[in-house]
This record gives structure tokens, C-alpha cells and sequence, in this order.
């Protein structure tokens, strides 16, 4: 996720297409260079940073699209299609240890890189469209800004490092990334990505110590085992169903209070863990936790396609999980310092509820704000309206 960015830059540079087909390419190179691995540097290299590059590449241009293609039921769309991930890794889980036992890990990871080249036929299949907001979003200059009409019909004819060209190519290079990244100072995406910073800080811990918290509580392994595959198959059935939910004709116009609902109820389990202490009582907590992780996961897209538009929601998402990335990769050390530091997981587990607590609240304040503005403004409206047209008539009089 933190190269997010990139994957988003080169679908709005070139094609969605094209991102998804050259990150197939790279995840597939990747996978088989580190079936020739000696070291483990060379995995790093291969593995880590090829592998990785080339799904980054893919993800933020795949999750536009949907946005793109649906718009009546787009939150369950972006459900269906976020689900893919969960089901792939439950299916693919045993099948890939099959394959290691049958063709040992290099055979396994060849046969993989074959079968993540079928990302190219994916991203060929996204047959690139044209929206509305992107026919506005073009840029257009004024023809004086470019001399006269004779000059402009002796451009073929000028060297490509003309003065002329170098101004106006710089000037458009300019005004597009203007255009595709001016959500940057929206008052609303600054406050929905300082929301993420701390969502993606709570929900991390809890995938990386459920186990362990289950079986210092006495847990059996396997149990704690069970515990990460209930939580796992929640999380797909509330990608889909949740979705489902949202793109209803009674909810659809607050799947953004439903968002917080779901980060915040998240937040309540992470602060109630710690009292549950046996396998009866962990079992509702991986349904519940599973469910509400998967509904506020297809529902970051609607949001972010809600503040900034279609036009820009590729750019948007690839900040938006980069952002997302970052606390996602810092808060499971932070956990496991106070779990050594306190001796227990009791300050972990609220540090990560009242994180997520916070995330929901700062979003709800600042919709309750905006509302507030927008009720106050429009009686200050109306009395300037009335103004005017008693100014209007006083004129006609005269």
C-alpha cells in the first residue's frame, strides 16, 4: 500500500490498463526470479520488493475502476470485489502448502508467477470509459495564449525544443496535476485522512495478537486457530453483505454515518477484549470484529469517491491507503512494546479501540460541523436575496 501513489499516477498518466497489466508483469517476475533465490537478500529483493511493487500497482487502479464502471450500486460492487482478497487468501492458504509439499517452495512459487500473470488478462479486460467529471476535468487554453494563427500552423515545422512548445507542454503538465490532485486542500479529505491515520493504527494489532491473547487466556491452539478463520470468513461475508446493505434506497444517502458506525463498533470490541477470557466468549468477538472490519473496508472507497468525485478518486485512493499503510505498519511493534512494557495486552487492545473511537468521532464532528455551517448560512442567504431584490425594485422605480 505505501506504493499506492505510484500505481494511481501511472493509471491517470496512461491507462488503468496499462497499471494493472505492468503490475501483473512485475508480481510475476518477482515470484519467479525468487524461485532461483540463494540468499535471503535475494528474496528481499524479488519477494518484497518486486512481488510487492507489482500488486501495488495493481490494486489502486483495479479499486477506481469499479467506481467507474457502477454507479447505482457501487457499494456493492466495491464489496464483491474487495472480498476477492479474503477468499483468495482462505482458498489459496492450503493450496499453496499443497503445492510446496508436492513441488517444494521453488516449484511452488514458479507456478504461482504463472498464475498471477493472469493479472495481465484482468487488466486488459478493463475496457478504460469516460465519465462526465473527466470530460470537465480537461484542461483548455485559451488559442491567444499561443500566438498568432500563423505561427500556430508553422508548429510542425519548429524544432521540439521551441520555447513556445516547452512553455505550453509545462504549463499543461502543471494544470493536469493541479487537476488530479487539488482534493489535497479540500477541507473534507484532510479530515477524512487524518480519520484513516487512525482507523489503520487500531485494526492492525488485533490480526497479529488474537492468537497470542487467546492462548495466554488458556485457549487451546487450535481454538485460537479457529478464532483467526472465523474472523477471516466474517470479513468476506461483510464486504458483500454490508455493501448489499448500503446501496439500499433508506441507507444509501448515509453510508458515511454508516462507515462510522462500523469503525466505531470495531473500536468497542478492541476496548471489550481484554475482559473476554474464554473461548465461549472470543467467538462472538471474532464474528463481530470480522463483520464490522469488512463492512468499513468497502465502504473506503464510497467515501473517498463521495468527497472528491470519481474524476479524482484513483489519485485519491492511492493517497488515501498510502496514508493507510503507514500506521498499519507501525502500530503492531508499538503493541507488542506495551505488551512487554505492561505485561499483559490490556493497553494495547485500548490503545487500538480509542484509536478507532477517535477515527469515527473525528469524521462524525466534522460532518455535525458542516451541517451546523451550512444550516446558519442559509437564512444569511435568503436576507441577502431579499436585499437585492427590494435594491432591484428601488432601481426600476427610479
Amino acid at each position: 500500500m505505501l506504493c499506492a501513489p505510484l500505481g494511481s499516477f501511472i493509471s491517470n498518466r496512461v491507462s488503468c490498463q496499462v497499471g494493472i497489466i505492468l503490475g501483473g508483469l512485475l508480481a510475476s517476475a518477482g515470484l519467479i526470479l525468487s524461485s532461483f533465490a540463494t540468499s535471503l537478500e535475494h528474496l528481499y529483493v524479488s519477494l518484497g520488493v518486486l512481488t510487492g511493487l507489482g500488486f501495488a500497482l495493481c490494486y489502486s487502479p483495479a479499486i477506481a475502476m469499479v467506481g467507474k464502471y457502477f454507479s447505482k450500486r457501487k457499494a456493492l460492487a466495491y464489496g464483491m470485489a474487495m472480498s476477492g482478497s479474503g477468499i483468495g487468501t482462505f482458498i489459496l492458504a492450503p493450496v499453496v502448502q499443497l503445492l510446496i509439499e508436492q513441488f517444494s517452495w521453488r516449484g511452488a512459487l514458479l507456478i504461482l508467477g504463472g498464475f498471477v500473470l493472469n493479472l495481465c488478462v484482468c487488466g486488459a479486460l478493463m475496457r478504460p470509459i469516460a465519465i462526465k467529471e473527466d470530460r470537465k476535468n480537461i484542461p483548455e487554453f485559451p488559442e491567444q495564449e499561443f500566438g498568432p494563427e500563423g505561427q500556430k500552423q508553422d508548429l510542425k515545422q519548429w524544432s521540439v525544443c521551441s520555447p513556445l512548445i516547452k512553455v505550453w507542454s509545462h504549463k499543461c503538465l502543471c494544470q493536469c496535476s493541479w487537476q488530479e490532485y487539488n482534493f489535497l486542500l479540500m477541507p473534507d479529505f484532510v479530515v477524512l485522512a487524518v480519520s484513516v491515520l487512525f482507523m489503520a493504527y487500531g485494526c492492525s494489532p488485533l490480526f497479529v495478537y488474537l492468537v497470542p491473547y487467546a492462548l495466554t487466556v488458556g485457549v487451546s491452539h487450535q481454538q485460537a486457530a479457529f478464532l483467526m478463520s472465523i474472523l477471516g470468513v466474517v470479513d468476506i461475508i461483510g464486504n458483500i453483505t454490508f455493501g448489499w446493505l448500503t446501496d439500499r434506497r433508506c441507507l444509501k444517502k448515509y453510508r458515511c454515518i454508516c462507515y462510522l458506525f462500523a469503525v466505531g463498533m470495531d473500536g468497542l470490541c478492541c476496548l471489550f477484549l481484554p475482559v473476554l477470557q474464554s473461548f465461549p466468549l472470543l467467538v462472538p468477538f471474532s464474528f463481530t470484529f470480522g463483520y464490522f472490519d469488512g463492512a468499513y473496508v468497502t465502504l473506503i472507497p464510497v467515501v473517498t469517491a463521495d468527497v472528491v468525485g470519481t474524476a479524482s478518486l484513483s489519485s485519491a485512493l492511492g493517497v488515501v491507503y498510502f496514508l493507510h499503510a503507514i500506521p498499519y505498519l507501525v502500530s503492531p511493534p508499538v503493541a507488542g512494546w506495551l505488551v512487554d512494557t505492561t505485561g499483559n495486552y490490556t493497553a494495547s487492545f485500548a490503545l487500538c479501540g480509542f484509536s478507532m473511537i477517535f477515527s469515527s468521532m473525528l469524521l462524525c464532528c466534522a460532518r455535525l460541523a458542516k451541517k451546523v455551517k451550512r444550516t446558519h448560512s442559509r437564512p444569511a442567504s435568503r436576507e441577502t436575496d431579499a436585499k437585492q431584490q427590494i435594491w432591484t425594485a428601488e432601481l426600476l422605480i427610479l
